[in-house]
């Protein structure tokens, strides 16, 4: 779904968060044009991933996490806004 958003913004990054088998999941996808001015789905990944408690990784274009509680999910994607 990521990247499906992803080519159809053109420009743009896209944060999508999810709960499956009761854990929190968050990826990130960031278009090309925006990596080359130093936008980084991983970087943005590490600092999310800490708040639902876990831990991801990725590339600059593309990263995803999971994490333990369930319940910050919110608070975690109302973070991207400032780092972006």
């Amino acid at each position: 779904m990521a990247d499906f958003l992803r080519e159809r913004l053109g420009s743009g990054i896209v944060v999508l968060g999810m709960v499956g088998a009761n854990r929190p999941f968050i990826a990130v996808t960031v278009t090309d044009d925006l990596v080359a001015k130093g936008y980084n789905a991983g970087e943005i990944i590490k600092q999310v991933s800490r708040i639902i408690g876990g831990g991801g990784g990725g590339k600059a274009n593309f990263a995803q996490a999971g994490g333990k509680d369930k319940d910050k999910l919110d608070e975690a994607l109302r973070l991207v806004k400032s780092l972006i």
